[in-house]
């Protein structure tokens, strides 16, 4: 294992407020970005006679299941598939009675991306929670949440963090 000098507590402090601002900048830009397609999305789910699936690869996956956690705790029958499962099989777990959230932060990984074409052929609504508004995932969308940040917490802005608090 490699070895880190440990840091001082005042650069600690910085660091975890520095991270902290650009997770509640990223919250504060989608806020301000709210429009109609949240409200449609809402009707979308309350309108639903089926389930609510919920579908996502990665750490949108990991927000998904949360996502299909708390709506079946609060009452809305909820579930999570994964994408690679789902194109073996588990797509007939969802029914057109179904309404599909599918969450990608660039809306083109490749598994949601291949599955996009039977879920529509199956008639559920499809909702998007994607950083990419323009992507495969957000074409092939009913409804499309833009959750794009504009800066990760990560200091080489790669690993998601506002990205997944966005989502």
């Amino acid at each position: 294992m490699t070895s880190v000098r440990p840091l001082d507590s005042s650069t600690l402090l910085a660091i975890a407020r520095e991270t902290l601002a650009i997770e509640a900048n990223a919250l504060t830009d989608m806020s301000a970005r709210l429009d109609e397609a949240f409200s449609n999305a809402v009707h979308a789910i309350l309108s639903c006679t089926g389930r609510v699936v919920v579908m996502g690869m990665g750490k949108s996956g990991h927000v998904g299941r949360k996502v299909a956690a708390t709506l079946a705790s609060t009452g809305t029958p909820a579930f999570f598939v994964h994408p690679a499962e789902a194109s073996h099989g588990d797509l007939g777990m969802i029914t057109a009675a179904d309404t599909v959230l599918a969450i990608s932060n660039s809306g083109e990984s490749d598994e949601l991306t291949a599955i996009l074409p039977l879920i529509k052929r199956m008639g559920v609504t499809l909702l998007a929670m994607t950083g990419r508004p323009t992507s495969n995932l957000g074409r092939y969308a009913d409804i499309v949440l833009d959750t794009g940040v504009a800066k990760e917490a990560c200091p080489h802005n790669l690993a998601p963090t506002a990205s997944t608090t966005a989502q």
